[in-house]
């Protein structure tokens, strides 16, 4: 199994709703994808992202399957869109 997990900083944290409808919306639509997570940062320490997304996938194909399939990519084009930075983390379990 490899858990992807990726956390956003926004330009404008009022995106964070609309972020996570469409991260959410891939769900049942990918055939590699086994269960797909998102949700807001509710501490909002200085530290913290303001959008965390966690995926699970059977293997380190799945994920490349995912990162390139069609309905992913309009979500990543609107991820990219609204943030000012992520950073991710793919690991075998």
């Amino acid at each position: 199994m490899v858990k992807h997990i990726v956390l956003y900083r926004l330009k404008d944290v009022s995106d964070a709703d609309e972020m996570i409808k469409r991260f959410l919306s891939m769900r049942g639509k990918i055939e590699v994808l086994d269960s797909l997570v998102a949700g807001k940062d509710i501490v909002r320490s200085e530290r913290a992202y303001d959008v965390a997304l966690v995926c699970d996938f059977k293997s380190k194909k799945d994920l490349e399957v995912y990162a390139e399939h069609p309905v992913h990519l309009p979500v990543k084009k609107f991820v990219h869109s609204v943030i000012v930075e992520a950073h991710s983390v793919d690991f075998e379990y």
